[in-house]
């Protein structure tokens, strides 16, 4: 899809990793947070094996950008998988409720435990982990209530480790997007790119444009970018279509275009679309 290979490991988020799994020892819960739009690409494949047998939680962040009917679709796909995903869209504070219930459900069964071995109850101690930019923070400020941690849609805005009181019953540790130290899977890390999940280090945003074109193709989305651009995209290739683009609106600059395109989507300007299917 794109060439070179995207690979984006900063320094600070190996840091956090290290720390991350060093902190995950005295954690009760763990809150796993995916992109709706990248379900399946968004899921760091090790964190399973970091987490080992605490209780997991499955965040699907910003449901909003997605079709209703696929949200259903990925609800029985992965009850399919034996996970039960709490839909949430973080930037409006849409799901928070039952994922806030979810939360103390596992305080209130690690406090029985404690009881049991003659320990007296705590609050629940919780980690909202997952890839960049996938509203880590944003989840952790509307579970508080208030702006407790900073926030932005972009990746790499947290740089540490924090703990934050949400209430009586749970303390959340925000902690900075991880991501594979290599990516193996590059037709992943082109969606991650394009959902802006990954540093715009990375890649080069034409040929990362060019590859959202081709994906909306073979998603069947072109008609959209036939209505948002007044020009249609089946006579011609990912790269014409580009040039073209860039000549008709930008004076030929076709990096304005590839941006445009770009920001278009992550945006949601283009609709709801989910680069991935259950």
């Amino acid at each position: 899809m794109t060439n070179p290979p995207i690979q984006w490991y900063p320094g600070h988020i190996a840091k956090a990793e290290r720390q991350l799994k060093e902190k995950l020892k005295s954690v009760d819960v763990v809150l796993e947070v995916l992109d709706a739009r990248v379900a399946i690409a968004s899921h760091h494949p090790q964190v399973p094996a970091w987490i080992g047998s605490k209780p997991r939680i499955l965040v699907v962040n910003r449901m909003d950008m997605i079709p209703l009917e696929l949200r259903q679709q990925w609800l029985v796909w992965f009850q399919g998988q034996g996970e039960q995903p709490y839909f949430t869209n973080a930037k409006e504070g849409k799901g928070i409720k039952a994922l806030k219930k979810a939360a103390t459900a596992a305080g209130v069964e690690m406090n029985r435990r404690r009881l049991r071995r003659g320990m007296r109850p705590r609050p629940v101690r919780g980690v909202v982990m997952g890839l960049p930019n996938v509203g880590k923070s944003a989840l952790i400020n509307r579970l508080v209530g208030r702006k407790a941690v900073a926030s932005a849609r972009k990746p790499g805005v947290t740089k540490q480790l924090q703990w934050v009181r949400i209430s009586k019953e749970i303390e959340m540790l925000d902690a900075p997007g991880v991501i594979p130290w290599k990516l193996d899977n590059q037709e992943n890390a082109v969606k991650l790119a394009i959902c802006d999940d990954i540093g715009d280090a990375a890649y080069d945003n034409q040929r990362l444009a060019a590859a959202l074109i081709e994906l909306l193709g073979e998603l069947n989305c072109d008609k959209i970018l036939q209505s948002r651009y007044q020009l249609d995209p089946i006579s011609m290739t990912c790269e014409e279509y580009l040039d073209n683009l860039g000549k008709i609106r930008y004076r030929g600059d076709r990096e304005r275009a590839a941006r445009q395109l770009l920001n278009d989507f992550r945006k949601g300007l283009m609709g709801a679309i989910a680069l991935e299917l259950p």
